[in-house]
């Protein structure tokens, strides 16, 4: 008997609407089936062998976050719009299920950030995870921020913009494609850091060896904020740090068969033969 857990995307009736339609279906066949995420936020996945992810991109980067401290695999349903990182359809739910049970799938891990941020103090703030990406952005309209950034504590340049982004492969089609980054395999270990908007000559993105570490110093005059993976983690005063390196932990991702990624890209972008 397999355990499977549904991480639903919240004020999402068809969400919550296909998650009664494959549980009724799993505990027909005699497999256990549950809601991962309580009304108040919080998830659990204790004991689950697969947490299916019931929304879109977004929705599976929570979904992940709350799966990766105890390895769970995450099978992402797309209910979203642009679906990069879901791999299933709404209708294919359940021959995608019954292929999990069937053990016809792969694990494909993907590289993760973690993210230590301290105050001006040197106190800890926060110690997260990321699969897409972590940002210091501005938090005044009409004003850049300020970010003093050193490459395996070498000082290397101080950033002028409206944000400064650090991202995995995996990110790399998120902010950062629209913050004109390049994009990278899912399947390649780097890290790339990107400027938003830089008010500066030096305006390109670096991609960075995944064992360098990347330290972030917010300069005055004015605050940032820190964005990981979408959701806001807390304001950077002046002299607040933020430290990235590969995390310890990869997100677990399952695959039916190899997924083609610069077909996923032609497919999304819509991108015609010469």
């Amino acid at each position: 008997m397999a355990r499977i857990g549904f991480y639903i995307r919240p004020d999402r009736p068809e969400a919550d609407a296909l998650a009664e339609r494959a549980s009724a279906w799993l505990l027909a066949a005699g497999h256990e089936a549950f809601t991962a995420l309580a009304p108040d936020g919080t998830a659990s996945v204790d004991g689950a062998d697969l947490l299916v992810s019931l929304g879109g991109d977004g929705t599976l980067l929570r979904a992940v976050d709350s799966a990766m401290a105890t390895s769970v695999p995450v099978m992402g349903v797309n209910l979203g719009h642009l679906g990069y990182l879901t791999e299933v359809e709404p209708s294919g739910l359940e021959e995608a299920l019954q292929r999990f049970l069937d053990g016809q799938f792969e694990v494909e891990e993907r590289m993760t950030l973690a993210v230590a941020v301290h105050g001006p103090d040197g106190a800890m703030i926060a110690d997260v995870c990321a699969l897409n990406e972590a940002t210091v952005e501005k938090t005044v309209p009409g004003h850049t921020v300020r970010v003093a950034a050193s490459i395996d504590d070498l000082p290397f340049v101080t950033y002028a913009a409206d944000g400064l982004l650090l991202s995995t492969p995996t990110g790399s089609t998120a902010y950062n494609l629209s913050a004109r980054g390049p994009l990278l395999s899912p399947r390649l270990r780097a890290i790339v850091l990107t400027p938003v908007s830089p008010h500066m000559l030096f305006d390109r993105p670096l991609v960075l060896d995944p064992r360098q570490r990347v330290h972030l110093e917010v300069l005055g005059p004015r605050p940032a904020v820190l964005v990981v993976d979408g959701i806001t983690m807390c304001t950077l005063e002046p002299g607040s740090t933020v430290d990235c390196r590969e995390g310890d932990r990869p997100a677990r991702l399952v695959t039916f068969g190899s997924r083609d990624f610069h077909a996923i890209l032609r497919a999304k972008f819509h991108l015609a033969d010469r």
